[in-house]
């Protein structure tokens, strides 16, 4: 689909591709789509009044994705496709257009030839944006186009303010005064030396610098923290709110010493550097427990060392405090509240399935229920609940933990992710035998969880007979509470949000602030779609049903999709169009 050296069938005549949209004739001339499915969007979009684009419906179809359609409206502008601009950046560019303005039209300038300033977007259609660059930096402006993925990369890591980039270099100052030889890279005997050992007693510099690197991240709100060496260069990168960026640039030559500190720490074999290796590492920051998983990763520069932030804290939330609308949430709490029953949650890696799941489990009252989990791993310690974590080495499973669970007198039953079809058939059966299950599994949307378990060799009558409920989720940033402001929706934006634009609410934006790094955005929250079977859900099910018929029953009975739910929460000014557009599109 994302081919555009292909060219269209021999069917399709140069008269009728003269008649056809541009974007539509790229996509044609490319294979992305057929001829048929072009008619198709075109007569969809008539139906719409002509509210949306072609390439918004074409979205909404699933015939392609944002990638494609742009790489096609490149086309037909005869414009430069720039899939990671990131490489093309030139060192001091991007201040030639203040921060406001590359942060709300999604615009990052590249590299400057002369008087023309070369800037990536995603909306290269848009004159307005171009022309009001233009007279902000005082120079001709030329779009190239890129994915708004790469563009959101390239911005947060831009946001960085300094203030942890001065502190480690401070640390790296000291270290440097201990003896190591500037532009060498640190000998054995150094290394010892500076990582200091398990006792808090010895506080070397690269010490200082891995707890700073760690405090950092874990008051910034970050949930991972990336160490990785390249060549003569060495980055310190944080995820907050899903997207990475850049924090500080320690010298390429502490790479080692920084490495052996982070494996001491975890428990792990200093001495071999050849093959990956994990870990875990509790440490308390400003008196929170915070546990880290750790993985290292040899690579062609040193060892490559990513650490999972676990805040405990995390495990306490209500569902409440989660995102959910009043009536997605009665739903939701009705399906957990039943006797017995397996309830899914669906999503991605990342959309916070596992969180939400401990928000259920804090629901119940444990001192008069026997609660018990199954995790891969275990993420956060929930009082009175049992966690077992699975050890495939040693032949513990999620399928044989399960079996062992229900000789244990349950009532509610948590199993981290349905896997394998022994999994699936076990957690079915106790469902049906009076208990309740909760688990995940890796779906797209909660129609798709049906099909998932048939896959997995459930038969449709006992999913009919024991799916009480499937949560599909995903996260979006918020919008700032402390820099939030109304903003008048663009037209881009109205015609990305369909009928919804129409509605009443009040968007709002973050102008930008210190507590959201410029960025308008900090915190997530989440966006869901809920299906009950009812009768006539579980009629399909008996019969021969298929993903379609249940698909087509939802959208009769007025189902609520991810969409629905995001756009009702820009609506509300608690995120934007673009942060939905982005989730929905995983």
């Amino acid at each position: 689909m994302n081919n555009f050296e292909s060219k269209a069938s021999g069917s399709l005549s140069s008269t009728e591709l003269r008649t056809l949209p541009r974007v539509g004739q790229a996509l044609v001339e490319a294979g992305a789509i057929s001829m048929h499915q072009l008619r198709e969007a075109l007569r969809q979009q008539s139906m719409g009044g002509q509210r949306l684009l072609l390439g918004e419906v074409l979205l909404q179809m699933e015939l392609v994705d944002r990638t494609t359609l742009l790489q096609a409206v490149a086309r037909t502008l005869e414009i430069e496709f720039v899939p990671e601009p990131a490489k093309q950046a030139d060192a001091g560019v991007m201040k030639l257009l203040p921060e406001s303005m590359r942060r709300e039209h999604r615009v990052v300038p590249l590299r400057r030839e002369n008087d023309l300033l070369l800037v990536a977007t995603a909306d290269p259609q848009n004159d307005h944006v171009r022309e009001l660059a233009q007279r902000t930096c005082g120079l001709r402006v030329r779009f190239v186009a890129s994915p708004e993925v790469a563009l959101d990369a390239m911005l947060a890591e831009a946001v960085n303010d300094g203030a942890v980039q001065e502190k480690a270099e401070e640390i790296v100052a000291e270290m440097l005064d201990t003896g190591a030889e500037s532009g060498f890279t640190l000998q054995e005997k150094q290394v010892e030396e500076m990582v200091g050992g398990q006792g808090e007693d010895d506080m070397g510099p690269v010490v200082k610098l891995v707890n700073f690197i760690i405090c950092s991240a874990v008051e910034e709100g970050a949930s991972d923290i990336h160490i990785e060496p390249d060549d003569n260069t060495m980055r310190v990168r944080f995820r907050i709110d899903g997207v990475l960026g850049n924090r500080m640039s320690p010298p390429w030559r502490m790479n080692a010493a920084i490495a052996s500190r982070v494996k001491i720490m975890a428990h792990l074999d200093i001495s071999e550097r050849r093959v990956p290796q994990d870990g875990e590492i509790s440490v308390r920051v400003n008196g929170r427990p915070i546990d880290l998983r750790v993985s290292t990763l040899p690579g062609k520069f040193g060892e490559k060392i990513v650490m999972r932030v676990v805040d405990s804290s995390g495990s306490r939330l209500s569902l409440q405090q989660l995102g959910f609308r009043p009536k997605m949430l009665d739903g939701f709490q009705q399906v957990i509240d039943q006797p017995y029953g397996i309830a899914l949650v669906t999503g991605p890696t990342g959309s916070g399935k596992s969180t939400t799941l401990y928000s259920v489990l804090n629901t119940f009252d444990r001192t008069t229920i026997n609660v018990s989990t199954v995790e891969d791993p275990v993420e956060s310690n929930i009082e009175g609940v049992h966690q077992a974590q699975i050890n495939s080495k040693a032949g513990f499973t999620f399928a044989s933990a399960l079996r062992s669970l229900l000789r244990q007198d349950p009532d509610v039953i948590m199993v981290g992710e349905i896997r394998d079809s022994e999994t699936a058939q076990i957690a079915v059966q106790a469902a049906l035998t009076g208990h309740v299950v909760l688990s995940t599994l890796h779906t797209n949307d909660a129609p798709s969880a049906i099909t998932r378990l048939g896959n997995l060799g459930v038969e449709n009558f006992l999913i009919a007979a024991s799916l009480r409920g499937v949560l599909a989720q995903r996260l979006v940033r918020r919008v700032c509470r402390h820099c939030a402001t109304p903003c008048e929706l663009d037209e881009a934006q109205k015609r990305s949000m369909g009928l919804y634009a129409f509605q009443d609410g009040t968007p709002m934006k973050g102008a930008g602030c210190r507590k959201c790094r410029d960025t308008g955005l900090s915190g997530r929250l989440g966006i869901y779609e809920l299906m009950v079977p009812d009768e006539k859900m579980n009629d399909l099910l008996c019969g021969t049903c298929d993903p379609a018929s249940i698909r087509n029953l939802l959208r009769e009975q007025g189902f609520e999709t991810l969409w629905d739910d995001g756009m009702q929460k820009v609506l509300a000014g608690l995120t934007t169009p673009e942060e939905v557009h982005g989730a929905c599109r995983h």
